[in-house]
């Protein structure tokens, strides 16, 4: 099965959530907290079972700055 992940840095952690489920996990590395997110999310499924999901779409818009 084939999920999305959104990793952001903040501060000294990586935090990544997966928006099909919401698991949300960190790690101090890219990698540790991808692989923190998969094993996060593969208990989750094994609780929450869900179908094969749509695809997530990613953009980004603006809004005003506030000096």
């Amino acid at each position: 099965m084939r999920l999305s992940a959104i990793i952001q840095k903040e501060n000294e952690w990586f935090i990544a959530t997966n928006p099909e489920t919401g698991t949300t996990t960190q790690g101090k590395s890219f990698d540790e907290a991808l692989g923190n997110l998969r094993e996060a999310t593969e208990l989750y499924l094994e609780e929450f079972p869900i179908s094969e999901p749509e695809p997530s779409i990613l953009t980004t818009f603006e809004v005003p700055a506030h000096a």
